[in-house]
């Protein structure tokens, strides 16, 4: 586990990534290597967390900012501690095929993952057994989504064309949305009344649960939708797509008819088409999406210019997140690394 330098750092028009604390934060405010105030608890600036044998598409810290789960081509989840030396304390072993997307419930005790395998598994992170299998997909589920709040349900997107609700308590699918196209991204509304589905049609469907059928369906989209995530208030969604562009989409009720709210441009998506994911800083004015051109891409959700573009990784980045509390941003590609930054 060493601690690296990102690669090329000239590729930064402007300061190198230590030099990149603007935020104060209550972590140990020594100056750092260079002379510069830290701005996070991480052990140095960048940590770079290897061990997985393949490619890396998903990853999440979870709630607390403690621990990181991470999903590979090599059909395993890792768990890392976040701080010291982000050491791989367990390995979660089931999945029959590549882990595309995963999730911590919002207790953090449990972990949901999604596989071409067919199934959608659920895993207690204590213990890193399997405690439950999904398996009535008749092709690759390509994402999941637990509920933020309320019962324990679970929302999976597969290539068969339907979207499927769980309830952790029962065994089955409770509810099935037939699509006409092979899903790619899955997601809750915040009350968890509705869910989200995009896939190889372009198009963002909205269903209402209660009726079991799509209420909306959001276009502008020219290419299938990789990934999407719902912001930290619940009232708009984005969404990633293969035709290079992020979107967000006021899902507020009255919202105007036109409810493609902003884009950003400036990443990329290439001929592996992986479904690259997308995410929200937990304050909601920033936003990230994997990338093809291996960078980190990071807006500024009001001005939507780019704030950053972190170089280091060699590969396709296919998901960024924001830690929970701290200025970290934590990205994993197909070089097989992950890398933890302040910024």
């Amino acid at each position: 586990m060493e601690i690296m330098p990102r690669e090329n750092e000239n590729a930064l028009s402007g300061p190198r990534p230590m030099e990149w604390a603007t935020v104060s934060h209550n972590a140990p405010q020594g100056p750092g290597p260079n002379g510069n105030l830290r701005t996070s608890s991480l052990e140095a600036p960048i940590m770079l967390l290897t061990g997985h044998p393949s490619a890396v598409y998903t990853m999440k810290f979870n709630p607390a900012g403690t621990l990181i789960a991470s999903g590979s081509h090599d059909r395993e989840i890792f768990l890392w501690r976040v701080h010291g030396d982000c050491k791989n304390f367990m390995v979660l072993k089931g999945h029959k095929n590549a882990i595309l997307d995963l999730h911590w419930t919002s207790d953090g005790t449990q972990i949901v993952s999604a596989s071409p395998d067919k199934t959608v598994r659920a895993w207690d992170v204590e213990t890193g057994k399997q405690i439950k299998k999904m398996a009535e997909h008749s092709s690759f589920v390509n994402s999941c989504c637990p509920t933020r709040r309320g019962p324990p349900l679970i929302i999976s997107g597969s290539d068969d064309g339907t979207a499927k609700l769980w309830d952790m308590r029962q065994r089955g699918a409770i509810q099935t949305f037939p699509d006409k196209y092979q899903i790619t991204a899955v997601s809750f509304s915040d009350a968890a009344d509705k869910i989200f589905t995009g896939g190889v049609d372009n198009n963002v469907k909205v269903w209402d649960l209660r009726k079991g059928e799509t209420t909306m369906t959001l276009e502008g989209h020219q290419d299938t939708i990789t990934g999407m995530s719902l912001s930290p208030d619940g009232s708009y969604l984005l969404t990633n797509s293969m035709d290079s562009k992020l979107f967000v989409w006021d899902m507020r009720p009255y919202a105007p008819q036109d409810r493609c709210a902003k884009r950003f441009e400036g990443h990329q998506h290439n001929f592996e088409k992986n479904l690259l994911k997308c995410s929200w800083s937990p304050d909601g004015t920033k936003v990230t999406a994997g990338s093809s051109d291996r960078m980190v891409h990071i807006w500024d959700t009001t001005s939507r210019r780019t704030l950053y573009m972190l170089p280091g990784h060699t590969g396709s980045v296919n998901e960024c997140v924001f830690h929970p509390t701290e200025p970290i941003i934590g990205s994993c590609s197909s070089d097989k690394n992950i890398y933890l930054g302040e910024i």
